[in-house]
């Protein structure tokens, strides 16, 4: 059961309609509960790491959209399709057809005919995006290691296990 405080003191429990209040209702009275906190702190978690990532990743000209979208096609078995690694990154096509064309700009990634699929484009990563991405995994690296500084690792891979089973109910879609 999910029990939550409200500003006054006042305890409210989910599952208990006689007295349950609605979330909103008791974040509306300077309460929280546990799934609210749990929420609220992924968003901000993200939204903190991405910023200070990006800041640090603007002094070389690059970012975390960009280094996200390089590791993910260097890391693709062989050659991938430009609409997998979309997929992988949970971003829309024209998004990643917008960072790619930066990229290949660039001379950072290499768009490649299919050869069963003229459609299709194959994505590698040149030599000098290799460069590049190492030098933004150094960056990356150094903030992270800060960041987790005497975080047992136990706890990571609790974490990690935690955040791989919500992001599999998200891409499966929740239940109604």
């Amino acid at each position: 059961m999910n029990t939550a405080t409200t500003a006054n003191g006042q305890r409210a429990s989910r599952g208990d309609s006689r007295s349950a209040k609605s979330n909103f209702d008791i974040y509306r009275e300077g309460g929280t509960t546990r799934d609210i906190r749990v929420t609220v702190n992924l968003v901000l978690v993200a939204r903190r790491w991405r910023s200070l990532l990006d800041e640090r990743l603007r002094l070389i000209g690059q970012s975390s959209a960009r280094m996200e979208a390089l590791a993910a096609i260097l890391n693709s078995p062989s050659l991938s399709a430009q609409v997998d690694i979309a997929k992988r990154l949970r971003i829309e096509g024209p998004t990643m057809t917008r960072m790619l064309d930066t990229l290949e700009a660039d001379g950072l990634v290499e768009r490649l005919p299919d050869p069963a699929d003229r459609r299709t484009k194959q994505l590698r990563v040149t030599p000098e995006g290799e460069k590049v991405l190492s030098d933004i995994f150094a960056i990356a690296d150094d903030l992270r290691e800060r960041l987790l500084v005497g975080v047992d690792h136990d706890r990571l891979d609790q974490l990690n296990e935690l955040l791989v089973m919500l992001t599999g109910r998200l891409d499966a879609g929740l239940p109604e």
